[in-house]
């Protein structure tokens, strides 16, 4: 299944995982363009996290095979996680930020212009001297987004970032996610929101039973779904696997 863009920045070749003798994903294939928001939807347990964490190098294909594809003249492709429930540190918003990025051993002046960018981007700059335990919910999560973004990554990887969230908190966080969008990151999306989806899709990775039932851009996938499952999951019933 190949992406609605043209240009692939990462493919899927007959990917599978398994984990303690629990097959989670079987021979998924698709490829990922190098633009916009890919939302990855399905139902509980369909894989839509591990698919993401393999992504991300967290975990590895039991079989199969994941390609990136590095536009010319660059080495590798960056990518950074932002999960459901970020940890966050005992210590300030800023200091949140810097430590983040630490292990790229900036200069002074310019990690510290990064600190700046980030807490810009996430509307936290009011809060930098915060002590970053004490924030909402809501400002957690802007503070997680903004250590990924202070990495610059080529890729921002969202586990549902705005699952636990109110509906400001997730205006927030759907603003900075389409901000990184527009400004060339590509940005993969888990969620389990469809609103969220037709608000933010480019395109659509569909997941059930393990399986990458179907790929296509956000507007097909949400008018006229090609697999039952998907018109299942999308009308609120029960997902049958496809047959």
């Amino acid at each position: 299944m190949l992406a609605p863009e043209t240009t692939a920045l990462a493919s899927f070749q007959n990917v599978s995982y398994a984990s303690a003798g629990d097959r989670l994903l079987s021979d998924v294939e698709f490829t990922i363009s190098g633009r916009g928001i890919t939302t990855i939807m399905g139902p509980n347990g369909a894989g839509k996290s591990t698919l993401l964490r393999l992504l991300a190098g967290l975990l590895s294909p039991t079989s199969g095979a994941i390609t990136w594809h590095r536009p010319a003249g660059a080495s590798r492709i960056e990518s950074a996680f932002v999960f459901q429930r970020p940890v966050i540190l005992r210590r300030t918003v800023s200091a949140n930020i810097r430590h983040a990025i630490s292990p790229l051993r900036l200069p002074d002046t310019q990690a510290s212009n990064r600190v700046h960018a980030a807490l810009l981007v996430c509307s936290l700059e009011h809060l930098r001297d915060a002590p970053a335990r004490r924030l909402s919910g809501g400002e957690q999560q802007r503070l997680a987004m903004a250590r990924a973004l202070a990495r610059q990554p080529d890729v921002l990887l969202l586990d549902e970032p705005t699952a636990s969230l109110d509906p400001a908190a997730t205006n927030a966080i759907e603003k900075i996610a389409l901000a990184c969008a527009d400004k060339g990151t590509k940005v993969i999306l888990v969620t389990h929101d469809a609103g969220q989806a037709r608000r933010l899709s480019n395109d659509v990775i569909f997941l059930n039973a393990g399986r990458a039932v179907e790929h296509s851009p956000a507007t097909s996938f949400f008018n006229e779904p090609d697999s039952q499952s998907a018109r299942d999951y999308l009308a609120g019933r029960i997902t049958i696997t496809d047959t």
